[in-house]
This record gives C-alpha cells, structure tokens and sequence, in this order.
C-alpha cells in the first residue's frame, strides 16, 4: 500500500495549506535550534556551557583551575564509556537545564544531582585511576559507596577543583568578564529595525 493511498484525499488548497503548515513547524524549529546555539552542544568545547549565562561564574573559576589545561566540561559532567550514553545524557541533563531555565526553578548555587554526581565521581575516577590506586593506594571506590557510607566522595575533600569554592553565583564578581559570552544571534534586518 503506498503513502498517498494512507492518506485522505485532499484538495489542492488543502494540501498547500499542509505543506506550508509543515514548512512553518519545520522553519520555527530550525530557527529555535539556530538561537539556542543547538550545535554548540554536539562537541566539546567548554566555552558552549556558557550559552546560559547561569553558568558564567561555574566557566570562569574551572577556566583559572589546573584541569582547564586538560579537561573539558564533558570530561567531567558527562559519561564517557561510549557515543550513545554521553549524547543520552547530555540530551536530558540538557533538557532539564533548559527547563530549570524557562520555569525560573533553578538555584543561585548549582549542584550536581544524584544521577550527574555518579556521572561526575565516575570520570574522576577513569582519569585519576593510576594516582588512587597507585600513588596514594586510596583504593577505589564508587559513588554508590560513598552514598551507602562505605568510604568519601571524591569532593568530600576536594570540593574547590575544579570550581574554586563556588558557593554563591556573588563569589566570581567578575565572571562575565572572563568568559566568551556569545552575541545573541540576530539578522540584520533586525538590527537594523531596532536602530532606528
């Protein structure tokens, strides 16, 4: 059975009207896309977390910390055992985030929920291995242990790396200058416009 003999018959205006319905949600989408920096998303640069100026101050102190050299945001806030896991996760923490945003729910001072804070111990543990297990022989242990009492969690005693004792968004007064706050994305046509 072909598609067009699933869909009703439809007159000539009907179908225009379809076609520029479906061009619309298709166009409003695209440009949704386009103004929240969607593709900024699909890599790894750091500097596409603070497209949501909340996170400014959370840029700037891990910009001035010894693992700007070596690690981005996704290295420590997302799982990196495989493609699909890390695009899963940052496609819901994303759109919590999101959410966060829009409902005006999110704190002054972010911190990590319980499926991020498992995410986050993780990758201190697959990049830190060797220094646990032999240099200082602290063993390892997971995040689940550390919930149960069984030994710390990795910021128990390092809770300033990477972010410098964010405690209140007041405590980095000079973030916004610090950081690659992007320009918003606007066609000339409305620059222009406003200009006048």
């Amino acid at each position: 059975m072909k598609l067009t003999e699933k869909l009703p018959n439809l007159t000539y205006k009907q179908k225009i009207a379809a076609i520029t319905l479906a061009g619309i949600i298709v166009g409003l989408g695209a440009l949704t896309c386009y103004l929240l920096r969607f593709h900024t998303y699909l890599g790894n640069d750091s500097s596409a977390c603070v497209n949501c100026h909340i996170m400014t101050p959370y840029y700037a102190t891990w910009s001035h910390s010894s693992h700007a050299r070596d690690a981005n945001c996704n290295d420590c806030h997302v799982p990196n055992d495989n493609f699909i896991h890390k695009y899963a996760f940052k496609g819901v923490d994303g759109m919590k985030h999101v959410f966060a945003f829009v409902s005006r729910s999110e704190h002054q001072a972010i911190m990590a929920e319980e499926g991020s804070a498992e995410v986050i111990m993780d990758n201190c543990i697959r990049c830190h291995t060797q220094l646990n297990q032999e240099f200082v022989n602290t063993g390892r242990i997971d995040y689940m242990q550390a919930k149960r009492g069984e030994g710390k969690a990795c910021w128990d005693c390092h809770r300033n790396v990477p972010h410098g004792g964010m405690n209140s968004l007041s405590s980095t007064p000079y973030a916004e200058s610090q950081t690659p706050l992007q320009n918003a994305p606007k066609p000339e046509w409305v620059e222009s416009a406003q200009s006048k």
